[in-house]
Order: structure tokens, then C-alpha cells, then sequence
């Protein structure tokens, strides 16, 4: 959503951070680096490293490489981050294929830094997760966890591992709620 002629609102999504205990960051930190960089109206949202910001600035993967290098340089943990617009959101969410799951937790958008290769999508083992299922489109893959994604084997790491691009996980409540917060 743009604010103003010149200053686009971002959804800056980490991964890696405040999961199970490891990479612990408190979202006052993470607020004053993002603050720090140069970015204003910085918020976040949860524990897991969800933030908005406003920025002049266009460059997503610039701006995903410098928050990551900050976090490293100031607290520690690497971690990768990937930029979506509040728009690029609305459309991840309107294209999921899983659409007819009533349980906003069982489906997750994984949103990839660039799209994959369609030579790497083609080689994914569609049946390997079953009954989990996935689908790559475009820069997100959409999975759905029947028994919920913590008890899965369909993990983000055979996705990063065989299309050769990073990315992070949200379930469609998350989403939603990101949604909300970036367009108000």
C-alpha cells in the first residue's frame, strides 16, 4: 500500500527467529534495527518475526539483505527474510489452491526471495507427503497439513533444498492478519 508518493509499506517475514526456543529476539530489538535502517512506521506482529515497515526505498532483496546482516551483526542469529507488498499478500492469499480448508492453521504460504526454476518444480515428489499436498505457484508454494504442519514431513528444508531458493512459512490466519495490519 503506498503511503504517499514516494513510501511503500512493506511486510518484512523472517525465518528463523523465536522458533522453539532458538534465535530468540525480542520484537522492541527487531523494531529499533529496522528503525536504525531507516525505515519508518515500523511495527511487528507475534513473536516470529513478522514486521511492517515504510520505506522509500524498492530494492526487496537490498532491504532483506541488510536486515538479515543487522540482525546477524547485532544479535547474533542468521537468519534469511523475504518483502512482500500488502497487495503481493492479498494476491498469495486469493490465489491458494487449498481454499476449501476451513482450518486456516493447517494451510501455510510459503513465500520463496524469487520464483524457482519450473525445472526444479517439475522434480518435486508430488506423492512423497501424502495426505499432505502442495503447490508451487509463482514465488509461494501453498501446502496443506492434514494432521498439521508440526507433525508433518513435508518440511520447508526438502522445498529449499530442491528448488534452490529460501523462503518462510505462514499459516492463512497469520496471512490474513498481516493483511489487515498493512492496510489499515
Amino acid at each position: 500500500m503506498w503511503q504517499g508518493s514516494d513510501m511503500a509499506t512493506w511486510v518484512v517475514l523472517l525465518r528463523g527467529i523465536n522458533v522453539g526456543g532458538a534465535n530468540r529476539l525480542a520484537m522492541a530489538d527487531l523494531r529499533k534495527l529496522m528503525t536504525d535502517l531507516g525505515h519508518t512506521g515500523v511495527s511487528t506482529y507475534i513473536q516470529s518475526g513478522n514486521a511492517l515497515i515504510t520505506s522509500s526505498r524498492e530494492d526487496r532483496s537490498e532491504m532483506a539483505a541488510e536486515i538479515c546482516e543487522g540482525i546477524a551483526a547485532n544479535f547474533g542469529p542468521v537468519v534469511s527474510a523475504v518483502l512482500r507488498t500488502p497487495e503481493e499478500l492479498l494476491a498469495s492469499l486469493a490465489a491458494n489452491p487449498f481454499s476449501r480448508e476451513l482450518n486456516g492453521t493447517r494451510v501455510l504460504i510459503t513465500f520463496f526471495a524469487v520464483a524457482p526454476e519450473p525445472d526444479d518444480v517439475a522434480q518435486l515428489e508430488r506423492d512423497r507427503f501424502l495426505p499432505d499436498r502442495f503447490e508451487v505457484i509463482g514465488a509461494e508454494m501453498y501446502g496443506y497439513y492434514e494432521n498439521g504442519a508440526g507433525r508433518s514431513k513435508m518440511t520447508l528444508d526438502y522445498f529449499e533444498k530442491r528448488l534452490h531458493v529460501r523462503g518462510t512459512a505462514r499459516n492463512l490466519n497469520t496471512v490474513a492478519k498481516l493483511i489487515e495490519l498493512s492496510t489499515t
